[in-house]
């Protein structure tokens, strides 16, 4: 009989797994030395032919050294969010000390959908999910993959406490998940408010809710995907409250201010909503996944409740056994609460927000270098770590090429986005180790790539 593989757990699990890890780090770094920028150099199809060349995924005869040859390989053809250059998306370097966290959270290996399979866990998950709450002024919270997840059973929590007629109202700057939702859920068609200046228009929502058939739920944004601007808040809250409308705030790129003294008040009104969500794989620092959804009224997460006698059973629980089935929609899910309560824990409040402050001043200085830069047009100040811009000269098609030149000689990545009518580069900088070197060699790069190009 063959001697099965070793396992992470269990008595002699740290053995086995402290030469793995030497040599998943030992990867990583020649994949990183090999990449030698934020992007591998050569575009889909070079990427795709190196890990064709690695051979078969799943061979006849095992490959013991797979671990080390396919970690390179990919680490070699990844996307480096770590790079000062790679700017494009709400794509965080997540913290050491968070992916050491996932480690022990991979090795233990918690299933969160009964108590006998999560014993800390489960209690972790509730200190944790009540304190982010409390940080956003409701009072209890789900932990889910993200900001698509949360807002998707923001939607399904309206339903559930409105009835099925529920229209979502929205503007043109809301993220794309939350009328998907409305179309998973089989709301009604939602109503999208145009926004000419980025933001939901108060006056016009005003309009809409009062000459829209109800119920209403209505989602602003604190954060928006393509340039990060807050709704005005408090106008929100005031006519959703006016018309008897129920409110989400999708805050899963700006939710994080509340850690800052400074960036803080940018968020006020945001306790006045029924629902949050929050995503701290974003300004978060945390490997993916890392969301919330936060709610002011308890009450809207009984309709979760669900019975499955395996797991929760009546009189398991009537004898003090935690029910976990009502805490998602999921059944089997990892502790992703362990890396966040470690974050929290490590940094603390005043070593969140500094990070905050961290980028959101990197993001102030970059404009300044676009604004002083005369070959290149500024969309707007940044409101939080997002910055537009474009070369004063090129037109969408010359900016959307120039954006793919970067991408495919791996030089760097930066984002694309519409407003005003035109194409912009995006540069979203979530990386609080960056210098003012580094965003201005990210500018000459720019410089360089629309010189090269056709005009």
């Amino acid at each position: 009989m063959s001697t099965p593989p070793p396992l992470a757990s269990g008595p002699q699990g740290s053995r086995h797994l402290r030469p793995l890890i030497d040599t998943v780090l030992d990867a990583l770094e020649s994949g990183g030395s090999a990449r030698n920028g934020p992007l591998p150099a050569g575009g889909p199809a070079t990427v795709t032919a190196a890990l064709d060349a690695v051979g078969e995924v799943l061979p006849d005869q095992g490959d013991p050294d797979a671990l080390r040859t396919l970690v390179r390989v990919l680490a070699e053809g990844a996307a480096d969010p770590a790079h000062p250059w790679c700017a494009a998306h709400l794509h965080c370097p997540p913290l050491a000390v968070a992916v050491a966290a996932d480690l022990a959270a991979s090795v233990l290996n918690p299933s969160l959908d009964s108590w006998d399979q999560a014993p800390a866990a489960s209690a972790l998950e509730t200190l944790v999910t009540r304190a982010l709450a409390r940080e956003a002024g409701h009072t209890d919270s789900l932990v889910t993959t993200g900001g698509t997840e949360s807002n998707q059973l923001a939607l399904l929590l309206a339903r559930e406490r409105l009835g099925g007629a529920v229209r979502l109202v929205h503007a043109a700057g809301a993220h794309h998940s939350l009328p998907r939702a409305a179309w998973l859920l089989g709301l009604p068609d939602p109503v999208e408010i145009p926004a000419p200046a980025g933001t939901l228009d108060p006056a016009a929502l005003d309009d809409a809710l009062t000459h829209l058939p109800g119920p209403h739920l209505v989602a602003a944004t604190a954060g928006t995907t393509d340039a990060g601007l807050i709704d005005p808040l408090p106008e929100i809250a005031a006519r959703c409250a006016a018309h008897g409308a129920r409110l989400h705030i999708d805050a899963a790129y700006g939710g994080p201010l509340l850690f800052s003294d400074l960036h803080r008040p940018a968020l006020a009104g945001l306790d006045a909503a029924d629902t949050i969500t929050l995503d701290l794989h974003k300004l978060g620092w945390q490997p993916v996944a890392a969301g919330l959804l936060t709610v002011r009224d308890p009450q809207d997460l009984t309709v979760l409740r669900h019975h499955a006698d395996y797991l929760n059973a009546d009189d398991d629980t009537d004898a003090g056994l935690p029910d976990l089935l009502g805490r998602s929609l999921r059944t089997t899910r990892r502790p992703d609460v362990l890396k966040i309560a470690v974050t929290l824990r490590t940094l603390g409040r005043a070593g969140l927000g500094a990070l905050v402050d961290q980028v959101c001043a990197h993001a102030r200085e970059f404009a300044g270098l676009v604004r002083d830069d005369p070959g290149l047009e500024l969309h707007d100040r940044p409101v939080i770590s997002t910055v537009l811009f474009r070369p004063a000269d090129a037109d969408d098609i010359r900016v959307a090429a120039l954006r793919r030149h970067l991408l495919t000689t791996g030089r760097a990545v930066l984002g694309r986005a519409r407003a005003d009518g035109r194409l912009w580069l995006k540069a979203t900088l979530l990386n609080p180790a960056v210098r003012t070197d580094d965003l201005a060699g990210l500018l000459a790069l720019v410089h360089q790539a629309h010189a090269e190009g056709p005009r």
